[in-house]
């Protein structure tokens, strides 16, 4: 999967091998142009935000743009699959849990076609929200499409396809500049002195965004990478089988400050994911990868959630039973940057996709698409054909509004 060295010449280079590069790599590929994607450290490493057992899909956001993305991303989610030959998207219910008159919970319940669960005793309510302590004042809804994807399971896939296309795909490369040659050559540098040539260049390195565009440009993009955990949690036992996905226990997540979200036991048997959003900030580049896991830290606040939430069915004894660090990269607002770097020098020649703020794996092959066409076409069909407007994502929001957008997601 390495160039050879007489090839340097491609089409479009992706620089940044996670669910989102990897899906435009694949994207690329599948409109017939070569593509090289680069990643900085080993393919599916986990450093970064796109590793992991897990994923969550679901349709509520408070910005009524998100859920047409979602429905883009499952039919491209699907159609991967099938490509592939097997399934990386476990179909679930999903449960929102919110304060009733919270215009943040009113507005996602909304925006993604979500019904309130059935009171107890009614014959439609599910048995699985027995497992939930609703608080006075709360409610509790459902909604779909939703599922739990796995994570480094569906970043390979697409990476695999996007090979068996035709891209060229090298890990242990990092870029440490991207610049115009006279003409209209990208030139693409690594740090080992090696020079690739791209009419086009998509730049999705996550967590290192703001490191590397700072360093081509002098500009500062405001992605703030924040250091989360993944905790896994024993299930009570009896209730085991009850959580699992084949019983149709749901993903989950609720509404509030600080949020929590969860998914059904699957990828460890007797086992829940249970976690809260963000954490502290972090530099990718220099980690404590015990971040969260001290008194008072990220895994003692679920366990207080989980005792308040679901304590007849998940023991926090002890703390979780599994620890894995992962990274957010956080905008102001929340919203996404999928726009070109611009400038004199770059026009519509980069494109950068970055900042996707803890809610971006399941919208990666929609995002991976429409940073492709904006790339090879300057404009993107595909967001246009599904009512997606761009103008939400474009960096030009924080220029004297360093909080662009911001309001609760």
């Amino acid at each position: 999967m390495a160039a050879p060295p007489a090839e340097r010449s491609f089409d479009v280079i992706v620089v940044g091998a996670g669910i989102i590069g990897s899906c435009a790599a694949h994207a690329v590929a599948s409109r017939g142009a070569s593509v090289l994607l680069l990643e900085r450290f080993d393919l599916l490493h986990q450093r970064g935000s796109s590793h992991g057992e897990s994923r969550t899909t679901r349709p509520t956001y408070t910005r009524p743009q998100y859920p047409p993305m979602v429905r883009l991303a499952h039919r491209l989610w699907h159609e991967a699959e099938r490509d592939a030959g097997y399934t990386v998207l476990t179909p679930t219910p999903h449960l929102d849990l919110g304060p009733r008159d919270a215009p943040a919970f009113v507005a996602a319940m909304a925006n993604g076609g979500a019904t309130e669960l059935a009171p107890a005793g009614d014959a439609s309510r599910p048995a699985w929200a027995e497992a939930f302590r609703v608080p006075e004042g709360w409610a509790a809804a459902t909604s779909g499409p939703a599922g739990v994807i796995k994570a480094t399971k569906a970043m390979a896939m697409f990476q695999t396809l996007a090979a068996k296309m035709g891209a060229v795909v090298r890990d242990r490369t990092e870029v440490v500049d991207v610049a115009r040659q006279e003409g209209n050559t990208i030139v693409v540098k690594t740090s080992t002195g090696e020079e690739f040539h791209g009419g086009k260049c998509i730049i999705t390195v996550g967590a290192w965004a703001s490191k590397l565009v700072k360093s081509i440009t002098g500009a500062d993009l405001p992605v703030q990478p924040v250091h989360t955990l993944v905790c896994y949690w024993r299930v009570k036992p009896g209730h085991e089988e009850e959580l699992t996905t084949e019983a149709g226990f749901p993903t989950f997540a609720t509404y509030g400050e600080p949020g929590f979200y969860g998914t059904p036991s699957m990828e460890y048997p007797g086992l829940i994911k249970v976690c809260r959003n963000g954490g502290p900030p972090c530099d990718p580049d220099g980690r404590d990868w015990a971040t969260g896991t001290g008194a008072g830290g990220i895994a003692e606040i679920v366990a207080r959630w989980i005792d308040e939430f679901m304590p007849g069915v998940v023991d926090t004894t002890g703390g979780p039973v599994l620890r894995q660090p992962c990274m957010c990269c956080m905008t102001p607002d929340e919203d996404f940057v999928i726009d070109f770097l611009g400038g004199e020098e770059f026009g519509k020649d980069v494109v950068v996709g970055a900042g996707f703020s803890g809610h971006g794996f399941k919208m990666g092959p929609a995002v991976g698409k429409i940073l492709a066409e904006l790339a090879l076409d300057g404009e993107s069909g595909t967001a246009a054909e599904a009512g997606l407007e761009l103008e939400h994502y474009l960096i030009g929001r924080f220029e004297g509004n360093p909080m662009g957008k911001a309001t609760s997601h």
